[in-house]
């Protein structure tokens, strides 16, 4: 069984790759074999609107035909037994580099037809953890969860399933002293992280112990 999560974060070590790989670290103690990919580390673009995997009898229907870094990486997840995105928000959304490969994984696998059914052929687990600033009372107020509602939908029916996992009021610097950044409270920032983000490990830890369980059945 292969679980893989794609970091849609410029850094390879903070938060969002931390839950990430915390996610692993979940369902590789339940056997899974397991793959952290970093999008920065490649070379690629979104969609380019070409429609050759929607070419009727053509030998790349069904999947992207563009050939760039992103390819294996594409293959790596339609042979993948749960995927698992982890992007910080940016301006209320994933990251450019997440919305690209989106583009490139979701699309040639929507069928346009009634209901755009999905052609991925079978069903998998599959979640989002997203990293942010804000608190969870901001991201409510400002709408967040409904500009993203995109992913979980399409997600959702192109592949079966969706669980998300949403960490707020995280600690972006190690020094705030060095940057202006005084709409925050490093303490309180300081708190959260001590106090809250180990849980939000946990939950991540947790999603991919349930993954592989789902998976199984």
């Amino acid at each position: 069984m292969k679980v893989i999560a794609i970091n849609g974060s410029p850094r390879k070590n903070n938060n969002t790759a931390t839950l990430l790989n915390k996610a692993l670290e979940g369902a590789a103690s339940k056997g899974a074999e397991t793959e952290l990919i970093h999008l920065y580390d490649l070379n690629y673009k979104g969609c380019i609107s070409c429609f050759a995997c929607k070419t009727k009898n053509g030998k790349s229907y069904g999947k992207c035909a563009l050939q760039d870094d992103l390819t294996p990486i594409l293959e790596k997840a339609s042979n993948a037994d749960a995927i698992i995105l982890g992007s910080p928000i940016y301006f209320k959304t994933i990251t450019g580099a997440m919305k690209s490969f989106l583009e490139r994984l979701m699309f040639p696998y929507s069928m346009y037809a009634p209901g755009y059914p999905s052609i991925f052929g079978r069903k998998i687990p599959t979640g989002a953890i997203y990293s942010m600033n804000v608190t969870n009372e901001q991201m409510t107020d400002l709408g967040y969860k409904q500009g993203l509602k995109f992913v979980e939908e399409y997600m959702t029916r192109i592949f079966g399933s969706f669980e998300l996992l949403m960490v707020n009021d995280t600690y972006q610097f190690n020094d705030y002293s060095k940057y202006v950044v005084t709409v925050f409270d490093e303490k309180k920032k300081a708190k959260v992280r001590k106090d809250q983000f180990p849980k939000d490990c946990q939950a991540a830890f947790d999603m991919g112990v349930k993954f592989v369980q789902q998976a199984s059945l």
